[in-house]
């Protein structure tokens, strides 16, 4: 199968970096203290912003308090870095666009801090562009994040495929017209349909420019 486009939006977490572990054992740190268990918060946080998660497990703090907390978690997922590592085929693929000057951005639910944390800890080419958490009014699943990736790329969300591997942040590609590029997507999972590829690794991907339509094709292996 061969899709056209001409950019690319990429999740960071399970999509270019595997930061699973990080990631649950800060949120579950979290969990201990408000005698929330392991699995609940698993099953919950993966490809939302963090504010969306405390209001979820702190419903009757005030606004003061879960900032606090919110403060304290992304300290601590910013500095809890190691065993941070790129995915299979993520710095070569992003290398790849570059070569052939295929624009392309990461849209992420993370803050600042902690997106830059986790990338420098796997070795990953900087973006030009970032969507955080800080320049959306609206987190995944909201098509907030990825209408404002395709703007700043200077393309329409038709043109730019989105890489995702989390429920959430797929509803927010689809819901902002991007083609979306699953990395794993689960049997029953709503929308499953509308996705354009379904891939279980980067490595998989091949992307070759056409300079006379001024888009590339991305074929899979």
């Amino acid at each position: 199968m061969a899709l056209q486009g001409k950019g690319f939006l990429f999740d960071l977490d399970g999509t270019l970096v595997d930061s699973l572990a990080v990631v649950e054992y800060c949120w579950c740190l979290f969990g201990k203290e408000q005698g929330i268990s392991d699995d609940e918060i698993k099953n919950y946080i993966h490809g939302k912003p963090a504010l969306e998660s405390l209001r979820h497990f702190m419903p009757t703090a005030t606004e003061e308090e879960i900032t606090t907390k919110f403060r304290w978690l992304e300290h601590l997922e910013a500095t809890e870095t190691a065993g941070i590592v790129a995915l299979p085929g993520a710095v070569e693929l992003l290398n790849r666009l570059n070569q052939l000057a295929i624009p392309w951005a990461i849209v992420t639910s993370g803050t600042v801090p902690i997106a830059t944390a986790r990338l420098h800890a796997a070795g990953l080419p900087e973006p030009k562009h970032w969507v955080t958490f800080e320049k959306v009014k609206r987190g995944k699943p909201a098509p907030d994040p990825f209408l404002l990736g395709a703007e700043l790329l200077g393309l329409a969300p038709q043109q730019c495929m989105a890489v995702e591997d989390a429920p959430a942040g797929i509803h927010s590609a689809l819901t902002a017209g991007c083609q979306v590029i699953a990395v794993h997507a689960p049997e029953g999972m709503p929308r499953r349909d509308e996705i354009s590829l379904i891939i279980h690794s980067l490595q998989q991907l091949n992307i070759e420019n056409n300079s006379s339509t001024g888009s590339f094709t991305l074929s899979v292996d």
